[in-house]
């Protein structure tokens, strides 16, 4: 192998292991990849090696003073996308997509929420790259450069081609048909490793642009004839119930299910929500859906009652589709539809995507008086947001469709002195620590709004739906959760952590907790009958919740799925009674269901299929 390669150390084997190695330390201290035997372990080793190979391997053809710069570049670009992940996973507990590259104009507005995820000690993640660099310059003699001839490369490329089919084989054998789990990005990075899951992105990437291109609508028969059987019959006493109302729907950002009903330090952590609920319909076993896109996808599904996507944001990557979602049916209802949200209007490409979704008029920023003194973290206070949105309310048209967004209770959770009602939590996690008082800031601006509402006759003719967009607080932080909650955080746990507030108040009905398994693509057509409008032909995944029979079954976006009695997640199932894995045998019975719905609901988005839909037409009239 020496005679092979160099007689001494090349740079070129230097930048291969010390990268090598890095990505596998970073692997073992950045990312939580679930090891299950040394076979994974393994091939969590070697992942990272062909790839390299190939890149530094180029270096092989060219000259001494130009293998050096390319070697310099190669590992600082190499280095950058793995500590790119490593950023991202911070928060997101998620690997980077070619999609999420593309939300560019996303980052001017992140501000703090990077520079909580950015410290000093992340130079270490550039360390081989400092080594190579003082190399370059100081040319010790241990380092050693030459050209190579022609048997020696095609020697050296056929040992990173054995490597690479080593790798897949031992991949496939332990996760078979492992690259259609295109949505479980865990474990494309746990057997083919960061860079070539990156390659498989793009392939990814350029397959899902072709496939609009290639569409011609007859993809939609199977995916009509699968709705049309899923079809819940609306409730009679329930259908049309809020018929001509205003409806207020607030998107509570980062809010998770566990802080109702709670307390921290002996005080209640949503003292308004819960009193609130006594006279609403609250559902307690609600789960968010969202993918990479967050709260845009929230916003996606609860419109659409279509899946987001596994990779990326529909708001960005599909904004330009035809949709037949709900402002648009309202818009045909005789509504005046409206989304406010206190932020630059581009962020999550809102001001395109709204006008495909249907909106009529979209209040951001410019719509606002935002000043520093009623400013924080990302933006307008809430308690700032509702008081000034009463505003635009009482000039609106009646009746209207508006929804809200808020930022207060928004990583990285920063809160004024004066501003805080509660004081933090005590853990090792400054996150949760903090996410508390930021709920319950939240918590208070809803009650001063409600309030207001009522001041302002308002109240009385509108239906508010308030519910939780995703998660705030993610997997890294599951020892102080653990605290918090005084158990531990299994993949069953963690599910069920994954649920939000869903709370629909409608004047002069009595309150009621409804325990029925659902999630955010059940709210259209649930919003839809509430004010009397039939969803029979539409395309959509989701079910009324207040039909009789609706069927109890949620899937979430990574493919795990929630029925009455059992959860399955991370190739687990689990009696929910017993919060324990079971035979899987229970679970099967619904798995081609949770692959058939994000695969007919991808295949709607990529292929925008609905563009070739004539009864989403009849719907809107």
């Amino acid at each position: 192998m020496n005679k092979l390669l160099w007689s001494k150390v090349s740079l070129i084997s230097l930048a291969t292991v010390m990268l090598w190695l890095k990505t596998y330390i970073v692997y073992q201290t950045s990312f939580e990849i679930k090891i299950e035997n040394w076979t994974q372990e393994f091939i969590l080793f070697i992942n990272p090696l062909s790839f390299l190979m190939f890149v530094f391997g180029i270096g092989l053809f060219l000259k001494e003073k130009n293998q050096k710069r390319y070697i310099l570049i190669t590992s600082f670009l190499i280095s950058a996308v793995l500590y790119g992940n490593v950023v991202f996973y911070r928060f997101f507990n998620d690997f980077l997509t070619i999609p999420v590259l593309f939300q560019t104009s996303n980052m001017s507005d992140l501000g703090s929420s990077v520079n909580e995820l950015l410290n000093i000690s992340d130079l270490l993640y550039f360390l081989d790259f400092f080594i190579l660099l003082a190399i370059v310059k100081f040319k010790p003699p241990f380092v050693q450069y030459r050209e190579y001839s022609k048997g020696n490369r095609r020697a050296f490329f056929l040992i990173a081609i054995a490597i690479t089919f080593f790798n897949l084989g031992l991949a496939e054998a332990e996760r078979p048909q492992l690259l259609t789990r295109t949505f479980d990005r865990e474990m494309l990075v746990k057997n083919i490793g960061t860079y070539n899951y990156h390659i498989y992105d793009a392939f990814l990437q350029s397959k899902s642009s072709a496939q609009r291109a290639l569409a011609d609508g007859s993809e939609l028969a199977d995916i009509e004839n699968y709705v049309r059987a899923g079809y819940n019959r609306p409730n009679d006493e329930m259908f049309g119930l809020a018929k001509g109302k205003n409806v207020i729907l607030i998107s509570l950002e980062s809010t998770q299910n566990f802080v109702i009903n709670q307390t921290v330090n002996g005080q209640e952590i949503t003292p308004f929500l819960n009193d609130f609920i006594k006279d609403s319909y609250y559902f307690e076993n609600f789960y968010h859906q969202t993918g990479q896109g967050k709260t845009s996808d929230s916003e996606f599904i609860v419109e659409n009652s279509l899946y987001p996507l596994s990779r990326g944001a529909v708001f960005f990557t599909h904004s330009g589709n035809e949709f037949n979602a709900t402002p648009e049916i309202l818009n045909e209802n005789g509504y005046f539809t409206a989304s406010l949200h206190a932020n630059n209007k581009s962020f999550w490409n809102r001001d395109i995507m709204y006008k495909s979704l249907g909106y009529q008029r979209f209040y951001s920023m410019i719509d606002y008086d935002i000043r520093e003194d009623n400013s924080v973290g990302w933006g307008l206070k809430d308690k700032d947001f509702f008081e000034q949105s009463i505003q635009h309310l009482k000039d609106m048209p009646q009746p209207y469709y508006a929804k809200f967004i808020t930022l207060t209770n928004h990583f990285p959770f920063q809160l004024t002195e004066e501003d805080r009602l509660i004081e933090p939590f005590d853990s090792d996690s400054n996150t949760l620590n903090n996410y508390f008082p930021t709920v319950r800031y939240e918590d208070e601006a809803i009650k001063n709004f409600v309030e207001r509402l009522k001041e302002e006759g308002l109240y009385e003719n509108s239906i508010i739906i308030l519910y939780g967009d995703h998660y705030g607080i993610s997997e890294n932080h599951n020892k102080a959760m653990e605290q918090f909650l005084g158990k531990e955080v299994t993949p069953f746990v963690s599910t069920q952590l994954q649920r939000v507030p869903l709370i629909i108040h409608i004047p002069g009905q009595k309150g009621k907790t409804i325990s029925t398994v659902s999630g955010q693509i059940d709210l259209k057509p649930t919003i839809l009958h509430l004010l009397g409008i039939d969803t029979k032909k539409d395309i959509g995944f989701g079910s009324d919740l207040f039909a009789k029979d609706k069927m109890e079954f949620t899937v979430l976006r990574d493919g795990s799925f929630i029925t009455k009695d059992y959860i399955y997640t991370r190739g687990i199932c689990y009696d929910k009674k017993a919060e324990e894995p079971t035979d899987t045998n229970y679970c099967e019975p619904y798995m081609e269901k949770s692959k058939n719905e994000l695969e007919f609901s991808d295949k709607i988005i990529y292929g925008d299929l609905l563009r070739f839909y004539e009864n989403a037409k009849s719907i809107k009239e």
